[in-house]
């Protein structure tokens, strides 16, 4: 039964020694002609992408310095608006305390010269009740006296 089963043995190998040769054939066949230029190509498919992506990458990141130099013209643009708008409005409250000083001091002016007007009429005033009360004091004592005497 050694013997045989040695026989038989030798046989199965012989007869699958084409088969074995044929599908090691095919594994090369199929490792030449398909799997090295589908790898090939997965390659250039991903160093494309990878192309892409870098590409992409620098796009974004001009962008972004883009952005922030637009950001900080902007900024700058603001702060000068704000410098022009604090010297207008500081310029402009100047003015205003001129005018109010100006009419303040113009209003004194009147007010003086209302007061003097005041002073000068009320003094005019007094002079003319002075001469009134001394000519009504002479009539009253004219008028009296003309009474005694009657």
């Amino acid at each position: 039964m050694d013997a045989t089963l040695l026989r038989e043995l030798g046989r199965i190998v012989l007869y699958g020694l084409p088969t074995s040769f044929l599908v090691i054939l095919l594994c090369i066949y199929l490792k030449v002609m398909y799997f090295k230029p589908f790898q090939k190509m997965l390659a250039e498919r991903y160093e494309a992408t990878e192309g892409a992506r870098k590409a992409a990458e620098e796009s974004l990141a001009r962008a972004n310095a883009k952005a922030a130099e637009f950001d900080a013209a902007l900024a700058k643009a603001r702060q000068e608006i704000y410098a022009e708008q604090e010297q207008y409005l500081k310029k402009l409250h100047d003015q205003q305390a001129a005018e109010a000083d100006a009419a303040r001091r113009a209003s004194e002016a009147r007010l003086d010269q209302a007061r003097q007007q005041l002073a000068a009429e009320a003094a005019a005033a007094r002079a003319g009740l002075a001469a009134q009360s001394d000519l009504l004091a002479s009539q009253i004592a004219d008028a009296i006296l003309s009474r005694r005497v009657a």
